[in-house]
């Protein structure tokens, strides 16, 4: 579904609080533009329940286009509960279109979502992997939810999260968050296989350190492998460095065990 706008507040802005609406800043003279509507018209078309379209001539309508502060056309904008949300200048492809718009449309289950994060937080796993579930069964291409679930599973069945999280691309916060839960769910497979690893004076730090992340105390987990780091930094190719970062990632920046080991992590690096 598309329109033109003709009254802003009610046709975008009220509107936008039961469905995100879509701007198309473009005008009569603009080539680009003319390349980008035929476009926007087709993905609003195949997101007719998503997503609505709208269309202003920021020749007609300047005071909208100068407020919104339009300097290049075609511009894009997204609004959702009256705002702008996202927005992009040019004349895209369509395939970078739909790229755009998978991130930059809101969930539906974006509350749910909320609510899973809060009991994640609180360690009430089993209640969060509930709601993911439920949200993954309506929306499978939901990549926050695929991400909470994985950090979920990778204790419970870690070929199950690796398989989960491996398709997920998107941005740079998402290929770090992949690769903790890469990471940590292949070192807990090194339990199983305990004879392959490298018998040498940090083995056994090495195999308790992993024992720690399995039970989740990372704080004790992080200690011996930057004790390993020191000792023998290239033991399981790096492993101890790659355990910590996937530690530090998994848990986030600003955690307090993250900021406790930070500075004696780095400072084992260059030892």
């Amino acid at each position: 579904m598309n329109y033109e706008v003709k009254d802003f507040q009610k046709d975008v802005i009220e509107k936008s609080y039961s469905l995100p609406v879509l701007v198309d800043f473009w005008a009569e003279w603009c080539g680009p533009c003319k390349m980008l509507g035929p476009v926007l018209e087709r993905l609003a078309e195949k997101n007719r329940d998503k997503w609505i379209l709208a269309k202003l001539d920021t020749d007609k309508d300047q005071e909208i286009a100068m407020e919104y502060g339009i300097r290049g056309i075609p511009n894009v904008k997204l609004f959702v509960n009256g705002k702008v949300a996202d927005e992009f200048t040019g004349a895209l492809p369509e395939n970078m279109v739909e790229d755009w718009l998978k991130k930059a449309i809101p969930s539906k289950y974006a509350e749910k979502l909320e609510t899973a994060k809060i009991l994640f937080n609180e360690q009430r796993n089993d209640e969060a992997k509930k709601l993911l579930l439920n949200i993954l069964s309506a929306e499978p291409a939901n990549e926050e939810a695929k991400l909470l679930l994985g950090k979920i599973l990778v204790f419970e069945d870690a070929g199950r999260a690796k398989q989960l999280v491996e398709n997920i691309d998107g941005s740079a916060e998402n290929y770090e968050q992949v690769e903790s839960i890469q990471t940590i769910a292949d070192l807990l497979n090194k339990l199983n296989e305990k004879n392959l690893l490298p018998d040498t004076p940090v083995k056994n730090n090495y195999v308790s350190a992993i024992e720690n992340i399995r039970t989740k105390n990372f704080d004790s987990a992080l200690e011996k492998f930057i004790d390993i780091i020191k000792e023998d930094r290239s033991y399981d190719d790096d492993g101890a460095r790659k355990a910590c970062i996937a530690i530090f990632k998994y848990l986030g920046e600003e955690n307090e065990i993250t900021l406790k080991h930070r500075k004696d992590f780095g400072r084992a690096l260059y030892i």
